[in-house]
């Protein structure tokens, strides 16, 4: 049944792992309706949505590739509340779709990662422009905000620290956004950490991983058997404090997908981090 408290909801990248992950929670979720699922993939268009993940019932919303008349057609639904667009997708498709999503009133939780900090800006630009809410969110897990918020007090106490993440071997983009947004907020601390020993010479390029803000390295690893994990590793005297947070199945990151899903529309630009509306 639905009603003008229903949230309607678009999801982008049905097809996907993820995106059959969320198709299944907004099923179960009894303030939500799937209006709409979007896969660029052949193989995949005019399935039912609800089928391809693994639900016993059809929904009967058949997956297509045209984004803008599914914008078009969940922003005209004007007895529910103003409709959501989940995008999984591709860090070179990610860009337009939000877009897109922000000039329709559409509003986008973005778990895609990828997005250069340029991107980023004029996507803040554009969303407080229209007044329109957006959440990019690197990652949807509480264990992995708990994370971060013990490495910030960690890097008050030491000056070495590296941070390793590791992926499946379908993850387009390195190092992860994640392990981007880890850097970020130990690079707010206002301290710069691995004050050199040495001067290094890197016998292959790239041995040393990427080098973020304020001398933070990142090193990326793609393995097929994994999901998502994430090693923050501090070093001092004598002693290494390991943060360590692992994925065992996509459905951990499904109550922060929720929870976006139901505080988007409380927002007027676009916000970055789950830890924002936690």
């Amino acid at each position: 049944m639905t009603n003008q408290s229903t949230i309607p909801v678009i999801v982008n990248g049905a097809a996907g792992k993820m995106g059959r992950e969320v198709i299944k929670a907004i099923a179960q979720a009894p303030d939500m309706i799937l209006m709409g699922a979007l896969d660029t993939s052949p193989e995949h268009q005019d399935k039912d949505a609800g089928e391809l993940a693994g639900l016993s019932e059809p929904l009967e919303v058949p997956i297509t590739n045209q984004l803008e008349p599914m914008l078009g057609y969940v922003a005209g639904e004007r007895q529910l509340q103003p409709g959501v667009i989940v995008d999984f997708t591709h860090p070179d498709s990610v860009y337009d779709n939000v877009r897109s999503a922000i000039a329709y009133g559409i509003r986008p939780v973005v778990g895609t990662t990828g997005l250069s900090p340029e991107q980023l800006k004029n996507l803040a630009d554009f969303a407080e422009k229209a007044s329109t809410g957006c959440l990019i969110i690197p990652n949807f897990s509480i264990g992995m905000v708990l994370l971060q918020q013990a490495a910030v007090t960690a890097s008050q106490y030491f000056d070495h620290v590296e941070i390793i993440e590791l992926h499946h071997n379908q993850k387009a983009d390195a190092p992860s956004g994640t392990a981007i947004q880890t850097a970020q907020l130990l690079a707010e601390m206002g301290k710069t950490f691995n004050p050199p020993q040495v001067e290094e010479t890197e016998k292959l390029p790239g041995a040393r991983g990427s080098l973020a803000d304020e001398g933070i390295r990142i090193h990326s690893i793609r393995l097929p058997g994994l999901i998502a994990h994430q090693e923050v590793i501090f070093g001092a005297a004598g002693q290494i404090y390991t943060l360590r947070h692992d994925t065992s199945d996509r459905s951990c990151y499904m109550a922060g997908v929720l929870l976006a899903i139901r505080k988007i529309n409380q927002l007027k630009s676009l916000v970055y981090g789950l830890e924002k509306i936690l």
